[in-house]
């Protein structure tokens, strides 16, 4: 079982994905998308709620893209989950019951629940995962760049 919604999922792997590669040159949302196998209009969105978060910045002009606002041990999950809860209406979803129950006793033990569930999140940094990507084959074989520069 899975707390978080896929667009906070998706939120994750694309800061992620930015920080690690994201040097020398912004990340295109189109490669972005691409690499994990979504249309780029569908990320859009969430790159720019993270835009208005803070936790990316946006690069213009035919080699832009996207990068890290800021350093990456200083970009928690939960801050990355937050900005992509945000972001996401509730529309389209049935209202919530109107009832007692739910009001004094459902609502705020699930309120204290998501509060635990964040603030773990808030301890992992995007340098954390980043490691953890870096050991895995996550994103292929590591690219092989020459440099010719004298």
């Amino acid at each position: 079982m899975n707390l978080l919604s896929r667009r906070s999922l998706l939120a994750i792997a694309a800061v992620v994905d930015v920080a690690i590669h994201a040097r020398p040159t912004p990340v295109a949302a189109k490669f972005l998308a691409a690499r994990h196998h979504l249309p780029p209009r569908h990320l859009e969105t969430i790159l720019q709620q993270l835009v208005r978060a803070g936790i990316l910045k946006g690069v213009r002009g035919p080699r832009g893209g996207y990068e890290l606002a800021r350093e990456r041990r200083r970009i928690s999950a939960g801050e990355i989950v937050r900005a992509a809860m945000a972001a996401s209406a509730e529309e389209n979803l049935p209202p919530v019951p109107d009832s007692e129950l739910v009001e004094r006793v459902i609502a705020p033990v699930v309120k204290e629940a998501s509060g635990a569930f964040l603030s773990l999140l808030d301890a992992v940094t995007v340098e954390d995962i980043c490691r953890r990507a870096e050991k895995t084959t996550a994103f292929g074989p590591p690219e092989v760049t020459t440099d010719f520069t004298i």
